[in-house]
């Protein structure tokens, strides 16, 4: 029997993305997505109306407010400046690897890893021409770091914002913030350690060189760089009043969306600053691209039931921690993981799983970003930004060849700590 026309869709883009190249056709991811998308409406898989219906407008507003804040970050030169109060201690390269890995992971459960994947791409660029490292190597510890960081907190990533809601509505996960804390800190601390040592030996050349110590990059334009504190401030704070809602059980009262915090972050941007136009035209609008498209072909996959039916196969015990962790990280390749955790929640709750199975969900749902450039939107965003701004890339195979073996020793390590709380 075939397979749906989406999921045939689905596995020829998959191609286009392993490839990126068609005859003498370089394709770039986001045009692979929107092949797609634009496939699965010519097919009628999916209506327009119900394509534009599919597209999350949260998820690209706040991804647009964000982008407003990375681009200016880099414009105003206080991203330099960042760096250098960073990573300025390290003096060799082994080290500087060390603290970014670990910097970056601990932010992104915060900051999410969205957006530390914005923020970082053009910081390692620099940091790679300053220092005559490899840029490959510096991409990957940013986006392993990003991944790994955010498993740890309901907040670090999409999908983990959507188990602790629904488990928080379901009495499951009463307080979100202490269980992804108490079951999910320390194995996610052993496993950022974990890239640190991977990377060394796929790296090894590049760990050992001495690294001099620079003076701080001056400030190209202090009054955008006033703003970006300006904006960074407010971030950081709303952030600190949504944790506060979700302790205090106030969320049903009062809803302070993502999406609010991103544009206020790139409200003093956009509102005061004279290069407004410039910073947005610096936008990276083909990762939007990417996201919209990848939002309509996903949606088409979806109705297809294909992917559900699978998980609900006959005597499969789909509460099995090591199930959920094996099949969250092998679907979220095809379907990417917010859209794997969108049809495995309701399984789960229907199924009766507790704390243990919900957290296992958001582990392997999101250290599924590892195993390839498929696995999480922050690879997609840090490939196509390197590739914007610096001209670097990473192949499917170059990425898998350490995500891979990574991807596998994270799943033992948090399999291992889930099956004793």
């Amino acid at each position: 029997m075939w397979p749906p026309v989406s999921i045939v869709i689905l596995l020829v883009v998959f191609a286009l993305i392993v490839v990126r190249r068609v005859g003498n056709v370089r394709i770039h991811i986001w045009q692979a997505m929107l092949i797609g998308a634009v496939a699965v409406l010519v097919t009628m898989q999916l209506s327009p109306a119900d394509a534009l219906g599919a597209i999350n407008v949260d998820v690209m507003v706040f991804l647009f407010g964000m982008f407003v804040v990375g681009e200016a970050l880099e414009e105003s030169g206080y991203l330099e400046h960042l760096s250098h109060r960073m990573l300025g201690s390290a003096r060799t390269s082994g080290r500087l690897v060390l603290l970014l890995i670990l910097g970056i992971g601990l932010a992104s459960a915060l900051l999410m890893n969205d957006t530390l994947a914005i923020i970082g791409t053009p910081m390692v660029l620099l940091l790679a021409k300053r220092h005559s490292l490899p840029p490959k190597m510096l991409l990957l510890a940013l986006a392993f770091a990003v991944t790994i960081g955010s498993v740890m907190s309901p907040i670090g990533n999409p999908q983990n914002l959507l188990i602790a809601v629904e488990g928080e509505s379901h009495g499951i996960l009463t307080n979100p913030f202490v269980t992804f804390l108490a079951y999910l800190f320390l194995p996610t601390l052993i496993n950022l350690l974990l890239a640190y040592v991977l990377l060394r030996l796929f790296f090894k050349d590049a760990f050992d060189r001495t690294i001099e110590a620079h003076p701080p990059e001056p400030i190209k334009d202090p009054w955008l760089a006033t703003l970006v504190k300006a904006s960074l401030a407010i971030i950081l704070a709303m952030i600190a009043v949504k944790v506060a809602i979700v302790l205090l059980g106030w969320q049903d009262t009062y809803d302070l969306r993502l999406t609010y915090i991103a544009l206020a972050g790139a409200a003093p941007i956009l509102l005061l600053s004279p290069k407004r136009v410039r910073v947005v035209k610096g936008v990276d609008w083909a990762t939007l691209v990417f996201f919209a498209s990848m939002f309509v072909l996903m949606q088409a996959v979806w109705n297809s039931g294909f992917f559900q039916g699978f998980i609900e196969g006959d005597g499969v015990d789909i509460t099995s921690l090591g199930l959920i962790l094996l099949v969250s990280v092998a679907l979220s390749q095809l379907i990417s993981n917010v859209p794997m955790v969108a049809l495995y929640i309701p399984m789960l709750l229907a199924a009766g799983a507790g704390r243990s199975e919900m957290v296992a969900l958001a582990a392997g749902g999101t250290i599924a970003g590892n195993l390839t450039i498929l696995g999480a939107a922050s690879n997609v965003i840090i490939i196509q930004n390197a590739e914007r701004k610096g001209g670097e890339t990473l192949s499917f195979a170059e990425f898998a060849k350490v995500g891979v073996p990574l991807t596998l020793v994270n799943v033992l390590v948090y399999w291992a700590f889930l099956a004793v709380m």
